[in-house]
């Protein structure tokens, strides 16, 4: 069968005359597949799923309720655009109280946003013009450098390594590729490795980005799980303002994945920036939703309730693997728990098999002992699992954790 004239119209940035010819597969399809092809050799089997990176439980009861109440307004029915004052005001105060960030202006310095997704897609094509660079580090949530690369823009990544604490080292970046950097990204508490910023680190940030002339894109996704103290908010360190923006978003804090709702705060004229693209992307999130996220904003012991679950989860999770033989340590925040892959495996009948691979492990873990996790290979070989797995109280989870230390048990892992 020949091609339809429309192979030859599509875009050069998602492959041009080849798109859709590719058989390379993306690795969260693989997981899928070798999970039902787990499942399908081992039926009636309960596959372990630590890959997941959302809620087990849905949004608490009086947010929802929030949502009800809102949603029956007829004020709230129509195009929020950029959204109206009541999120504005919760997200300036919870900056202040939560993440110790006073003086946020609510009216020039914070836009909603559908979830920090759309906030990544849409920056870029406020700040990126052809041939410019931004900085990101890997592994890590490639969607601001994806749509980069669609207008132009080259990336070029910062690695992440167990040795620097996963911290990128700025002053390792090459004069000539810092020489046309206009953006650096970064995202702490950090998806995947769980690692936490220091009030150092962010000072560094913000010193380089002056000395550079860079935009900073703090990614804060995950700032309010934490396990001990208080938030850390990149917008809290002295200068911080003039460099960049920061994004929140309710999806793991509130337990609203799905809800799509967040928030943009830091310099004035990156907010309007901003804004300006959103105008002429989207018609902004349904008002209710705005005001339901506000009343998260407004309540932060939500959040500490989850943080408190995930960190009884995470002393249990760490205690497992290191049974197991992973050099698992606590972070000190979000869900996530990032270690070193094995080498390669020995069975009870003495046979072995070697891993190449973060990837090799995570489909053997899937396959032979129906445990899926999420494996990272681009700055070492390593393995994400994540604490929001199904369980339906603590004693459950015990049961989960039980279960996996019994799988892991039956094999010898070799580092």
């Amino acid at each position: 069968m020949s091609d339809s004239y429309l192979q030859n119209l599509f875009a050069e940035r998602i492959g041009g005359r080849q798109y859709g010819k590719s058989s390379a597969i993306y690795k969260f399809e693989k997981i899928k597949r070798a999970k039902r092809t787990a499942l399908a050799a081992n039926p009636g089997s309960e596959i372990i799923d630590m890959g997941v990176g959302e809620p087990d439980e849905m949004a608490f009861p009086e947010v929802v309720a929030t949502l009800h109440a809102e949603a029956r307004q007829p004020a709230n029915r129509g195009y929020a655009d950029n959204g109206d004052a009541v999120l504005k005001l919760a997200a300036a105060r919870y900056l202040d109280r939560v993440c110790g960030v006073p003086d946020i202006d609510p009216e020039t310095e914070v836009i909603h946003s559908i979830g920090s997704k759309a906030a990544l897609s849409i920056l870029p094509a406020a700040l990126v013009n052809p041939g410019d660079v931004v900085l990101m580090t890997t592994p890590g949530y490639p969607v601001f450098g994806t749509h980069a690369k669609y207008y132009g823009g080259q990336v070029h990544n910062l690695p992440l390594t167990e040795e620097n604490d996963f911290l990128p080292d700025l002053e390792a970046i090459p004069a000539d590729v810092l020489a046309r950097a206009k953006v650096l990204v970064i995202n702490y508490p950090n998806n995947p490795t769980g690692a936490s910023a220091t009030p150092d680190f962010f000072a560094r940030v913000v010193h380089f980005a002056k000395r550079n002339n860079l935009a900073v894109i703090s990614d804060a996704a995950y700032a309010a799980l934490v396990f001990e103290g208080q938030p850390l908010s990149f917008l809290s360190t002295p200068g911080a303002k003039d460099v960049g923006v920061e994004l929140h978003s309710t999806s793991k804090s509130f337990n609203m994945t799905g809800w799509r709702i967040g928030f943009v705060a830091g310099n004035e004229l990156l907010v309007k920036a901003y804004g300006d693209v959103k105008d002429n992307t989207d018609s902004g999130q349904f008002l209710a939703i705005q005001h339901a996220a506000a009343y998260c904003f407004n309540h932060p012991e939500i959040t500490q309730s989850i943080a408190a679950k995930y960190s009884r989860r995470m002393d249990g999770l760490v205690a497992t693997l290191r049974a197991a033989g992973f050099n698992a340590r606590k972070p000190r925040g979000s869900f996530f728990l990032y270690v070193k892959g094995p080498r390669a495996v020995v069975k009870g009948d003495g046979s072995r098999s070697e891993f190449k691979s973060a990837e090799d492990v995570s489909q053997w873990l899937i396959t032979d002992r129906l445990i899926s996790t999420v494996p990272w290979d681009d700055a070492g070989a390593y393995l994400r699992f994540s604490v929001t797995f199904a369980a339906q109280d603590q004693a459950d989870e015990h049961r989960v954790l039980d279960e996996v230390a019994r799988r892991l048990d039956e094999v010898e892992l070799v580092f």
